[in-house]
């Protein structure tokens, strides 16, 4: 496994297993990390809708966030990013099937980049789509955080 490949592994095992809300709310998901690139699928689930029995926003949003999050933070290999800023468009609602968001940076400086996300129902469909920007934190990538293999 590359340096690059192992700092993947981590990171998806830290999304994975070590945020409390991710292994508590997403029982179905899914993340695949790639060079400026990240892929998380997430099966809907009828304890994700608002009263009119579709997805709630906050879940879009979690889902393109986290992709371009990731996707960010495959190249910064030594701290942990932040979002400082993420924007979402709602093009349809959804209710059931498995989901895809796919995260790119668009945009790399020495501590700004900027990544954007489109969120897929499983026909392939664009359902929301969004950009924000990220920033370098002071805390590294450690055991601490999740951030290590089994």
């Amino acid at each position: 496994m590359t340096d690059n490949e192992l700092h993947y592994r981590k990171l998806e095992r830290m999304y994975l297993e070590g945020a409390s809300i991710n292994s508590s709310f997403y029982e179905t998901t899914t993340l695949h990390i790639e060079e400026e690139k990240a892929t998380i699928t997430l099966e809907i689930s009828p304890k994700y809708f608002h009263a009119l029995g579709a997805m709630h926003g906050s879940v879009y949003f979690k889902l393109l966030d986290d992709a371009a999050f990731f996707a960010v933070n495959s190249i910064v290999k030594d701290v942990f990013v932040l979002t400082t800023n993420y924007n979402i468009n709602i093009i349809r609602p959804v209710s059931q099937g498995v989901l895809k968001a796919i995260g790119n940076v668009k945009f790399s400086s020495k501590n700004l980049w900027i990544a954007e996300s489109t969120l897929y129902d499983e026909k392939g469909r664009p359902i929301a789509f969004g950009t924000g920007h990220f920033a370098r934190s002071k805390v590294a990538l450690t055991e601490k955080i999740g951030y290590c293999l089994p």
